[in-house]
């Protein structure tokens, strides 16, 4: 099933996709929250019971609503960094012994074909290809062995990073250079976890104005989805809508001779296997 988010006259409402169009499931059956959160809270049984809505609720066309990020102001957007080998080595780093954590705020989050605004005060932003994982049902302390459990959806995100704040201000300003307004897209719908066979091994691609910039499998994450939610859960309590970014592959932008950096016109297009393209115009900030 894949679920999307849409803007209505009473807020954000969840819908799912069905043959093009979306399917309002709370209408169609008012056991199903309107709200994205709660439904993933509800765990399997809520998204089986959606999934039923879905078929028999009163489809609307597409273009008829104008959709949100899936997930509207996520309570925590967790980053990993350094996940991939060739892209810590291509940045000059070495392998990481744990998982490296930071954090964008929630404020940050866009969808599908929303646009990458460039900040006025940055002038090296970068793309960032990463597989996104939705938790479902929350926890702490959550054993690797159980973790994708707790994992309703995966998606395509795109970790786009001011890397003039990130990387060259005192102290390596990660938060901020991370958090500008638009910088983490991700979708373009949320996968439901049972038509994920393996998350541990799905190609991956960024396209930048249709060139191949970025292009591997998550076969190659050094810290694979399992050990990441063990990881931060033995730190914070995750929440249904948690969403966390696992990492890019080699080929980001500030990385290459010379740099490419987003400039307004241009087009990312990350591709994730089986969960679709996530597509987003780069703007300049008015």
């Amino acid at each position: 099933m894949r679920l999307v988010t849409y803007e209505s006259a009473t807020g954000p409402r969840v819908a799912g996709l069905r043959d093009g169009m979306v399917v309002d499931l709370n209408l169609a059956d008012s056991r199903v929250p309107s709200c994205v959160k709660q439904l993933l809270a509800q765990g399997p049984e809520g998204l089986r019971r959606a999934e039923a809505a879905l078929a028999a609720g009163q489809p609307m066309a597409l273009e008829s609503v104008k959709l949100t990020a899936p997930i509207p102001r996520p309570e925590k957007i967790i980053c990993i960094g350094l996940n991939y080998a060739d892209h810590a080595r291509e940045g000059g780093h070495e392998l990481p012994p744990v998982p490296v954590v930071f954090a964008k705020f929630s404020s940050a989050a866009s969808a599908h074909e929303r646009p990458i605004v460039l900040p006025r005060v940055s002038q090296e932003v970068d793309y960032e290809a990463e597989l996104v994982a939705v938790i479902g049902v929350g926890g702490r302390y959550i054993p690797k062995e159980e973790a994708l459990a707790h994992v309703a959806a995966y998606c395509c995100g795109n970790d786009v990073s001011a890397r003039d704040w990130q990387l060259k201000r005192p102290g390596g300003q990660w938060l901020l250079g991370k958090s500008f307004d638009t910088f983490a897209p991700f979708g373009p719908a949320l996968v439901t976890a049972d038509e994920v066979a393996d998350p541990g091994n799905l190609r991956i691609q960024l396209r930048l104005n249709g060139k191949v910039m970025q292009s591997s499998n998550t076969n190659q994450l050094i810290f694979p989805v399992a050990e990441l939610i063990a990881c931060v859960s033995s730190v914070c309590t995750l929440v249904p809508g948690d969403i966390v970014f696992t990492g890019t592959p080699s080929g980001v932008g500030f990385a290459l001779a010379p740099q490419v950096f987003l400039k307004p016109g241009d087009v990312t297009e990350v591709e994730i296997e089986g969960l679709g393209v996530l597509r987003n115009p780069v703007v300049a900030d008015k």
